[in-house]
């Protein structure tokens, strides 16, 4: 239900507290304490069948007897009576309970399935079971068993953890911070990440959402929500489990199997959704300290100034060991730093002062290295000493930086000044500069800054197109798959494998199959007869890694010895795996890629998020190497170079000495086309192409496994049944016909579409721009272009008419919905030049009838007063049109969705 009746909670009139209050250290007691505590200044309520009276509290045996309404109603009683308490709350009128009862088991008849089902009959919110309880500052509410009421500011704490929430609230009363909301989970039966995610994103009063994450229940739904909340505030997040203990994985699973921990696969999911990862409680509130501070900015490359040597070469190993990049000094900036500082200063990065440094001179250097451009951020670390004032470099800084122009780009400055210096500190934080206790914090503070740019731009970047002549063989796939399925197979035979990696453009070396020793000769003289060798591997469906059983030979010369070879393979299976299947072996030409490198690529599946893309550097020992990244589907070109980039052996692909550059894009594409064959069949369970060999002339598997299973959906509805990320909506493609006749492609629009949309621009009047976007539009900037066409499909589509010769772009039209899917917001763009030819009227129908598959109840939007002709055509189609009241130079225009439809 995501963000309905979510004020309940966060902000109610009136507030009721089920439980008892006679001993000292009830939870009923101590909940109704923190209330009184917090100054909150609604209602509050006690039902107890014996209650004692309290000033301030209404007290009442049963919630009915309450003489006015509860919004939200804690319940703190055995776990048998909640279901019924829950339901005489929803009686009264109560929006919400926060259950802090624990223990209400699970499955068919327990007290939490009758809680559940309760809250889908009678749209009860419930915050719990098992939880702290909640917290909000601004609201004066402390509906919780924490021991401290903390400072009302701009953080939202969602965590899973009730210890962890309780002992952040503690941590940070002596903090520099507060927050909006302080909101345990428990066992998150109701209201979830997803659902806090999708209302603290609008909360004005929310800057930056904190989450402590245990475990996701619905991945799509967490995406979706985290997606959208990312593009609007920080959003970081801490993760219990990143240590990595081992997953237990079924003897015949493949390597990418093996590869896709759990962890790993979380890290990708926090990438793809925009959010910042950290290691630690403390860095969580430092990263969102960090980002309040200071403004985002671009690049990555750290200057230093320092008085003291030894820190400035400190703060240089942290940058390496988190990732970042030491500036270097132009030229130009030496010159200026040479007449400005002593003899001996350091003329390299970091910058060392030496300790007599006076005022003046640090402010001139602070001056010299912000004008430079081969740095793209300043740290500046003070030492104390008896020659020079911590207070006066402070004072410096704060000058400088004063001086700058309040508008443009201003390079962010950190500083840490050790000792103890009040003054100096005092002088610093009234200039707002961030000031961090050691130089790794500092250093931490700046890379917090640059990966949450990294994962913000990666939702925005524009991928480049993908081949025109990629179109998958699907049907090929399809009866492939479904014939293994129908024998009862787990693992697709070699020969349908290479089939099917062909049927998605794969290229893999040819493979036969051969019953005995004697078969593989005769297979293999007709290569050996054009001079090639032969490889020869054991078949085995129960054998998953040929290498265990020491069951592989290359570059066999002759008839006798791929005969040899055969035997002795066939032999050492059936000595090492006599339970196992063996059903002969497979003959290969040996590929002679002298300079190619050894990759590894498939499909994996997560228990949560479902399939996952993996690569990495690949061979006989990949799970020692341990080099590999994953991502989740579905993919585009940008994402698949990402994640090539997010490997050590992507290194290798560059050229070195006299090996060439390898195709990085072939190897980039046939991860895309991973993920579209994951999109495909959901029925792919594992895919495993190890090695896969790549060089200058392209890519090609040398061996393949792919697992099939008719597995369990973990998404119900619409869209692919496993995927977290709800891939590009194909079936909203079609063809329409003009009102002159000519057709026209109506399909959802792509991340690739950049270009098309800044050229459908240039055939749209200022005129209509600004009947559009309420404003005069001259400037299109890639964020903006963006926003347009990187669509969480799960929440939003836009639909183009694009002409199917000329491939130009004729019109748009767009529908969002709220987190509730109850409304969706739309807007619509006609090229100019075209009207007249019915594609506003076209499009509007489309988006009309996915509003009804997506079961909205209604579409709304506004219109200028001045735009009469849309507002005719909404009146055409059915749309309510009355009166902005908040502006009287807009119309609102609403259409009720029939309920038929839905």
């Amino acid at each position: 239900m995501s963000t309905y009746r979510l004020d309940s909670i966060f902000r109610p009139r009136a507030v009721a507290v089920v439980g008892s209050q006679s001993r000292p250290r009830s939870v009923g007691r101590a909940v109704i304490e923190n209330l009184l505590a917090a100054g909150f200044d609604g209602n509050i309520g006690l039902v107890n069948k014996h209650p004692t009276p309290m000033d301030g509290v209404t007290t009442v045996r049963q919630l009915r007897d309450l003489p006015w309404t509860p919004d939200l109603v804690v319940i703190a009683t055995p776990a048998a009576t909640v279901p019924q308490l829950a339901a005489e709350a929803a009686e009264k009128g109560a929006g919400a309970v926060v259950v802090l009862t624990a223990a209400m088991g699970s499955g068919p008849g327990s007290p939490a399935a009758q809680l559940e089902t309760l809250t889908r009959e009678k749209g009860l919110r419930v915050l719990g079971p098992n939880c702290l309880g909640v917290i909000a500052p601004h609201a004066r509410l402390n509906a919780s068993l924490a021991s401290r009421f903390p400072k009302a500011g701009d953080l939202a704490l969602i965590s899973q953890s009730g210890a962890i929430s309780g002992g952040l609230v503690e941590w940070s009363m002596s903090q520099p911070v507060g927050f909006s909301a302080v909101v345990s989970l428990g066992d998150a039966l109701d209201v979830d990440f997803a659902d806090l995610l999708d209302y603290f994103a609008t909360d004005h009063r929310t800057r930056a959402i904190l989450l402590y994450v245990e475990a996701i229940h619905d991945a799509r739904k967490f995406m979706s929500a985290a997606r959208a909340a990312a593009r609007t505030k920080p959003v970081v997040v801490v993760k219990s489990g990143h240590s990595g203990r081992a997953q237990v994985t079924p003897a015949g699973s493949t390597h990418t199997q093996n590869l896709a921990r759990p962890n790993t696969v979380y890290g990708a999911a926090f990438r793809r959704a925009g959010l910042l990862r950290v290691r630690s409680l403390h860095e969580l509130f430092a990263a969102a300290r960090t980002l309040g501070q200071v403004r985002p900015f671009q690049g990555r490359r750290l200057a230093i100034l320092t008085n003291g040597g030894g820190v400035g070469a400190l703060s240089v190993d942290h940058l390496y060991e988190q990732g970042g990049t030491l500036a270097t000094l132009s030229d130009t900036t030496r010159d200026a730093l040479d007449r400005i500082l002593p003899v001996g200063w350091s003329r390299t990065n970091p910058v060392d002062l030496l300790t007599d440094i006076d005022a003046d001179r640090y402010a001139a250097t602070i001056e010299a290295l912000l004008a430079d451009p081969e740095n793209d951020a300043l740290l500046a670390v003070n030492v104390p000493t008896v020659l020079s004032s911590s207070s006066e470099a402070a004072h410096a800084v704060t000058r400088v930086l004063s001086q700058r122009p309040a508008h443009g780009a201003r390079k962010p400055v950190f500083t840490v000044w050790l000792g103890n210096d009040p003054q100096a500190e005092a002088v610093l934080d009234a200039a707002q500069i961030p000031r961090y206790p050691n130089e790794s914090d500092a250093v931490a503070g700046f890379m917090h800054l640059v990966r949450h740019r990294e994962v913000q731009a990666a939702l925005m970047e524009t991928p480049p197109s993908l081949p025109e002549d990629f179109s998958p063989d699907l049907a090929t796939a399809r009866r492939l798959v479904d014939a293994a399925l129908d024998a009862g197979q787990t693992w697709l035979d070699p020969l349908a494998t290479t089939q099917l990696l062909a049927a998605y453009g794969i290229p893999m070396a040819p493979v036969w199959r051969a019953v005995d020793p004697d078969d593989a000769a005769r297979i293999a003289a007709p290569l050996l007869a054009e001079g090639a060798t032969v490889a020869v591997k054991i078949l085995s469906p129960d054998i998953p890694h040929k290498s265990d059983v020491d069951g592989v030979r290359l570059n066999l010369p002759n008839a006798n010895a791929v005969r040899e070879a055969a035997a002795a393979i066939l032999r050492r299976a059936r000595e090492r795996r006599p339970d196992a299947r063996i059903e002969g072996v497979l003959v290969q030409p040996t590929l002679l890629r002298p300079k190619a490198r050894e990759l590894i690529a498939g499909i994996a599946d997560d228990p949560v998020f479902g399939p996952v893309i993996a690569f990495g550097r690949g061979g006989t020992a990949v799970e020692v190497i341990n080099d590999q990244a994953v991502a989740l589907p579905p993919l585009d070109l940008r994402l698949a170079h990402e994640l090539i980039a997010r490997t050590r052996v992507s290194r290798v692909l560059k050229a070195y000495r006299d090996v060439p550059a390898a195709d990085e894009r072939a190897v980039a594409l046939v991860l895309v086309k991973l993920a579209q064959l994951a999109a495909d069949i959901p029925e792919i369970q594992q895919l495993d192409i190890n090695p896969l060999l790549a060089d200058r002339d392209g890519v090609v598997a040398v061996d393949a496994r792919i697992a099939v299973a008719r597995g369990r959906a973990l998404h119900k509805g619409r869209g692919h049944p496993r995927f977290a990320i709800f891939p590009y909506p194909t079936e909203w493609e079609r063809t329409i016909l003009l009102g002159d006749g000519q057709p026209a492609l109506v399909r959802p629009v792509r991340p690739e579409d950049d270009a098309m949309f800044r050229a459908f621009f240039t055939h749209i009047t200022d005129e209509d721009l600004r009947l559009r976007f309420f404003q005069s539009v001259r400037h299109f900037s890639h964020e903006f272009i963006a926003r347009l066409t990187q669509l969480d499909y799960a929440r939003s589509i836009a639909l183009v008419a694009v002409h199917p010769g000329t491939h130009e772009m004729l019109g748009a039209v767009r529908l969002h919905a709220d987190a509730n899917y109850e409304t969706g917001e739309y807007g619509i763009l006609v090229r100019s030049d075209l009207k007249g030819h019915g594609i506003g009227w076209k499009l509007m129908q489309i988006m009309i009838e996915y509003a009804q598959r997506l079961g909205l109840k209604t579409i709304e939007g506004q219109v200028l007063r001045e735009n009469r002709t849309m507002l005719a055509m909404c009146e055409s189609l059915g749309f309510r049109v009355k009166l902005d009241p908040d502006d009287p130079t807009l119309m609102h225009v609403s259409l009720p969705v029939p309920p038929n439809a839905r």
